[in-house]
């Protein structure tokens, strides 16, 4: 397991070691132990599968204290654009975000500490999404911020993106009163 990016207050992006040959590949997608050699020291209580065709763009979510939510997220068919945004109001990369490609071709995999808004787009057709939670899910403890929030620019490089109704309702970020210290 390789960190290869930890550049935003605690988002950690790791590439496992993948072995391919005639018959596919083997990857090994958690080791307890490998993460916790580089500085990944979390316990993970829930996992979640999505499917998203193209153009599908869910989040930015986040849930919470006392049920707010690590992820460690992995593409494991197709491709997302991922986008982290820090909502811990005492961080200094507050209001801040960055962006991945996430694909089954480049197998990387990413932690978002808890107080991290999340949000993907599908890049391809059936896109299967996965991630391991540091918290289980507590509906009255969720929230999001607005995906296409004009203050916030976010990149999403996509005219027309396919958004449920609960993230179009979602709030703008110069409104929101984060719950994170």
């Amino acid at each position: 397991m390789e960190l290869i990016d930890n550049q935003l207050n605690g988002l950690m992006l790791f590439r496992p070691p993948c072995f391919q040959d005639d018959r596919g590949y083997f990857m090994e997608t958690f080791h307890i132990e490998k993460l916790k050699a580089l500085g990944l020291n979390e316990r993970f209580m829930q996992d979640n599968e999505s499917m998203s065709d193209k153009g599908v763009l869910r989040g930015l979510h986040f849930q919470a204290p006392p049920y707010a939510q690590g992820k460690l997220i992995r593409v494991i068919q197709g491709a997302v654009l991922d986008v982290a945004l820090d909502i811990r109001s005492s961080s200094p990369t507050y209001g801040q975000f960055k962006t991945f490609e996430l694909s089954a071709e480049n197998k990387h995999m990413l932690f978002l500490p808890p107080g991290f808004a999340h949000g993907f787009l599908s890049l391809q057709d059936q896109t299967i999404f996965s991630y391991k939670c540091t918290n289980v899910y507590h509906k009255a403890s969720e929230g999001a911020i607005l995906w296409n929030d004009p203050d916030l620019d976010i990149p999403w490089n996509i005219d027309q993106a396919i958004v449920s109704p609960k993230d179009q309702a979602a709030q703008l970020f110069r409104d929101f009163d984060s719950p994170f210290p």
